[in-house]
């Protein structure tokens, strides 16, 4: 019977689910693993589920030249903390979990977007003090989403569906940037060249890539220094996709007027400085925190052990 290695205690339904493939370790810690943890999943098992925060990298492989493992089916779109290259090289087979998080991260973009323009966090947080005193015409004033202008940067499943949310939601105007053309954006949208270009045209500009090295600090001090003084940032993609420093001084510059982030650098640590001030919102990577989304996630999952134990490619290959 295949031995399968679980690195987080997930779903009732997955559980069950992965049953039906093999024998089951299940851990019951929420740390990330450990490099010694990793190379034991490696060496004693056929399948790995591992999700972020796990960091198979080049050297815990190296530790491993002819590992038992076949699959790392990790759990969630994002497996920046995989190095794929050398999971390959090993001759194991790394799979993810696209479309079941694109509606989920999508709508937290939108509580974001929301949450931020209008100062939500800031308005509860003076509720629950005791220090609101009753309505004026002049109260907490923000930005007026409906009719404004958003960039996204990347426009894969997750960008669209934002787009779709601002467009026929909020009647925004749609402007993206992507590395490559997109033939159909889903909306009517126009393609920026330029990542400065597209923030400086822009009231919101929500970042929506995939992490790793070619999105790292991707909005940067010159990204930050093109947008308009009472734009916003929102990221739910990757923590490092946004060079945190940064950003921490065009808040503290007013060179942006918010920021609304659901993803860190070097997460869970938040700075200081980013939960002192009343014009960022923090949420705690709530992207795809509902349970039907989150046992979609593991179903597919386990699609992909059940694939490659049974001698197939893995459906969501990487």
């Amino acid at each position: 019977m295949p031995r399968i290695f679980v690195a987080r205690p997930f779903p009732d339904k997955v559980i069950a689910a992965l049953h039906d493939l093999g024998d089951l370790t299940l851990r019951d810690s929420n740390n990330p693993l450990t490099p010694a943890e990793m190379v034991a999943a490696l060496t004693g098992y056929d399948a790995v589920m591992p999700t972020l925060g796990d960091g198979f990298s080049a050297e815990v492989f190296a530790q491993v030249p002819t590992p038992r493992a076949r699959i790392l089916a990790n759990f969630g779109v994002g497996y920046n903390h995989i190095d794929v290259a050398a999971a390959r090289a090993a001759g194991v087979a790394v799979s993810n979990t696209p479309g079941a998080v694109t509606d989920a991260t999508a709508d937290i973009a939108m509580t974001l977007i929301l949450m931020s323009c209008r100062r939500a966090g800031e308005g509860e947080r003076l509720v629950r003090a005791g220090g609101w005193t009753g309505w004026t015409p002049t109260q907490m004033l923000g930005l007026h989403v409906t009719g404004r202008t958003i960039g996204i940067v990347g426009m894969g499943r997750i960008g669209k569906a934002i787009a779709r949310r601002c467009h026929h939601g909020f009647g925004m105007d749609v402007r993206f940037f992507n590395r490559s053309p997109v033939a159909d954006p889903g909306v009517p949208a126009v393609q920026v060249d330029s990542l400065t270009g597209l923030a400086g045209q822009v009231d919101l500009l929500v970042v929506a890539v995939p992490g790793g090295p070619a999105t790292h600090h991707l909005i940067g001090a010159d990204v930050l220094g093109a947008m308009q003084p009472h734009a916003h940032l929102i990221n739910i993609a990757r923590g490092d996709v946004v060079a945190e420093s940064a950003l921490i001084d065009a808040l503290q510059s007013g060179q942006i007027a918010g920021a609304g982030l659901d993803v860190y650098e070097y997460e869970p640590k938040v700075p200081a400085a980013l939960t002192a001030m009343e014009n960022v919102t923090l949420l705690p990577h709530l992207g795809t925190a509902a349970l039907e989304v989150r046992e979609a996630m593991g179903l597919m999952a386990v699609d992909n052990i059940r694939a490659v134990l049974a001698g197939q490619a893995a459906p969501n290959a990487v």
